[in-house]
């Protein structure tokens, strides 16, 4: 399979890529340069698509193949079946285990605890920090609440980062300067499986003396330098929710570099496990009560994600490949990008294949152009993400240890603004390929009276 960044992203982000460097580098191709200097006045009309009119006008659909099962999620098949219907023949949590045994090869990591949801691998995660309470975690605004809410319980404050709105992850030059003397880790998280630049912030958090982890909970299988997410930082956290990349309807992972916080971990959600630490464990004690809170995964849920791990990473390429053959020939026109990744980087995708438009490029709206989109057929949308620090519970301050500040961050402002989702394809779909093709370059070709409205 051809390699999963495109030349054009080799040339959006290199690993030492300022924000302001980055920002102001916005081409995405050579074709796509000569095509945004033509004047968004005419001067690209002579395509057949500008014959044609928009079906936003009253103009016949470009997209008319039925999507049908196009994005059905989860892929169960009869290995599922079978290991369900064994496990309902022969009910035991031995399954749990195998899951555990399982990552730590597929993923060459020292320590993993399976537990009930994504948010309790997180929550964990923060417990086992033992960090005294007022100590601040970097974490960005553009995420799911379980990669903050949970901070609360154990007394640690976010501290809400901006993105880079053309990767929509972590900023770290926003992160250097939100830095204060309570700052005790940093949390990035790989948004919809495109991986942080973790070399960067790695090396700014050794720097500083500070912890690094990481919610995964949306990139299985993405990797940076061959290395993968999930074990850059000290501990890591994953989801096996009913839409994620590995789905097991309900579940998730954490990952621990170290012993102790493996322990320490694993022993707030599960009441047995201390029986199996080293003698020499200080939580080994507490088998048969834990720390108050019961975690454990199903073993169903175990049983499929094991067998969605075998497939992991033929799933993940098939959709790479999926997306590609689309935004390759989508990329040329004038102000539409996609994620940037570095060529060091393998993402996979996750929800949403995310573009964004540079309105002034462009020549139009964002909301015109979804409008137009949509018209034409395309399962396009422009809503933007939710921003977690505009939410009430982190205006309250009774929540809170040390309530959050709310600042601003206009990159996922920006992000929100620009911002043009399209589904991933999980099957092979040549024909809605071919006609997603054909509906943007009429709806490009159509920019300029578009633009005027």
């Amino acid at each position: 399979m051809k390699s999963q960044t495109t030349t054009a992203q080799a040339s959006q982000l290199q690993p030492r890529d300022t924000r302001r460097r980055f920002l102001t580098s916005t081409g995405t191709a050579v074709a796509g340069l000569l095509l945004a200097d033509q004047s968004a006045t005419g001067a690209d009309q002579g395509p057949p698509a500008a014959k044609e009119t928009l079906a936003v006008h009253g103009g016949s659909k470009a997209v008319t193949h039925p999507h049908g099962h196009a994005t059905r999620w989860p892929l169960y098949g009869e290995d599922e079946e079978r290991e369900i219907l064994k496990l309902l023949r022969e009910p035991g949590y031995g399954p749990i285990d195998q899951l555990e045994a399982d990552w730590k090869k597929h993923f060459q990591v020292p320590h993993a605890r399976a537990y009930c949801s994504g948010t309790s691998a997180l929550t964990t995660m923060f417990f086992a920090l033992d960090l005294p309470p007022g100590s601040e975690v970097m974490v960005p605004s553009y995420t799911f609440f379980a990669s903050i809410v949970p901070m609360r319980m154990f007394g640690l404050v976010p501290v809400f980062v901006d993105i880079n709105p053309r990767t929509l992850n972590f900023d770290l030059e926003d992160a250097k300067r939100r830095l204060t003397k309570n700052t005790s880790a940093l949390l990035p998280v790989h948004w919809i499986g495109l991986p942080c630049e973790m070399d960067r912030i790695g090396e700014f958090a050794r720097e500083k003396g500070l912890i690094v982890l990481e919610d995964a909970c949306q990139a299985h299988g993405a990797s940076l330098q061959g290395k993968p997410v999930g074990s850059w930082g000290r501990m890591g956290a994953f989801s096996f929710q009913n839409t994620k990349p590995l789905p097991a309807i309900e579940g998730g992972m954490g990952v621990y570099q170290e012993r102790a916080d493996f322990e320490r971990g694993s022993t707030l959600g599960h009441y047995d496990k201390p029986r199996g630490f080293p003698a020499d464990s200080p939580y080994r004690k507490y088998y048969g009560t834990g720390l108050g809170l019961k975690f454990r995964m199903h073993p169903m849920a175990a049983l499929l994600a094991r067998c969605q791990l075998r497939g992991l990473d033929e799933r993940n390429a098939r959709a790479a490949a999926q997306i590609r053959r689309l935004n390759d020939r989508i990329l040329h026109l004038p102000g539409l990008y996609e994620q940037a990744a570095r060529p060091d980087m393998k993402r996979i995708y996750y929800a949403w294949n995310m573009l964004f438009l540079d309105e002034a490029r462009a020549g139009m709206s964002r909301d015109a152009c979804v409008k137009a989109l949509q018209a034409e057929g395309v399962r396009a949308g422009g809503n933007g993400y939710p921003l977690q620090h505009k939410l009430a519970l982190y205006a309250e301050a009774k929540w809170w240890h040390h309530a959050p500040t709310i600042p601003e961050l206009p990159g996922s402002e920006q992000a929100n603004r620009t911002s043009i989702s399209l589904p991933v394809f999980t099957s092979e779909q040549p024909e809605l390929v071919e006609q997603y093709v054909k509906a943007f370059e009429k709806v490009w070709a159509h920019r300029a009276k578009l633009g005027k409205t």
